[in-house]
C-alpha cells in the first residue's frame, strides 16, 4: 500500500496537527517580536540589542521560517493535491524541528554565558548589567521552546501519516521461522 494513496486519516490526528500548526504561528511571531524589540542601555557598557548577538539573529530567522512554513502547511493541508503528499510534510517538519533545536541551543548558550559568565576567560555576568534584556530573552527562549515542542509532535504526526499505511517490518525470529517452514516443504 502506498502512503500517497492513504486517505483514511484519523480526524483527531488531523485536528491535532492543524491546531499545532496554527499555534506555531503566533508563538513564532511573539518570539520574533520579543527578540527584535529587546534592547537595553547601560551607561557604563553601552547599548545591547539582538543585532549584537548572532545567535539571536539566527533565532529570529528560524522563527520566521517556522511561522512561514506553519502558515503554508496550514493552508496546504486543506488543498487536496498537498494533502496526499505526506512525505513533503514529513521532511519539512523534520527540517524545521532541527532548525528550532539548533537555534534554541545557540540562545541557551548565550543566556548561560550572560547569566554565569566564563571566569576562565574573564567574562563577567552580563545579566547583572542588562537584567531587563536577559529577562526578555528568557521569555523568548521559552516561547521558542514551545514552538519546538509543537514541531516535535508535528514531526511525529507526519511520520505516523507517512508510515502507518505500511506493514511493520518482520522481526528476525519471524524470518527464521518462515525460512524453516520453507525448508521443510
Amino acid at each position: 500500500m502506498s502512503a500517497e494513496s492513504s486517505n483514511n486519516q484519523n480526524p483527531l490526528v488531523k485536528l491535532l496537527g492543524s491546531s499545532l500548526r496554527l499555534s506555531v504561528i503566533p508563538l513564532s511571531i511573539a518570539t520574533i517580536w520579543l527578540t527584535v524589540t529587546n534592547k537595553e542601555h547601560n551607561s557604563i557598557y553601552g547599548d545591547v540589542n539582538f543585532t549584537n548577538l548572532t545567535g539571536l539573529k539566527y533565532m529570529v530567522f528560524t522563527s520566521a521560517i517556522s511561522a512561514g512554513y506553519a502558515s503554508f502547511a496550514a493552508v496546504a493541508s486543506c488543498i487536496r493535491c498537498f494533502v496526499t503528499k505526506a512525505w513533503l510534510f514529513f521532511v519539512s517538519d523534520q527540517i524545521v524541528a532541527y532548525l528550532m533545536v539548533t537555534s534554541g541551543a545557540a540562545v541557551m548558550e548565550i543566556l548561560d554565558l550572560a547569566y554565569n559568565g566564563d571566569q576562565k576567560i574573564t567574562w563577567s555576568e552580563a545579566c547583572k548589567s542588562y537584567g531587563k534584556f536577559c529577562s526578555k530573552m528568557k521569555v523568548a527562549l521559552v516561547l521558542h521552546a514551545l514552538v519546538l515542542c509543537c514541531f516535535i509532535v508535528l514531526a511525529a504526526i507526519s511520520a505516523y501519516r507517512v508510515f502507518s499505511p505500511f506493514d511493520p517490518p518482520s522481526s528476525s525470529k519471524e524470518v527464521e521461522d518462515e525460512d524453516e517452514d520453507e525448508q521443510r516443504t
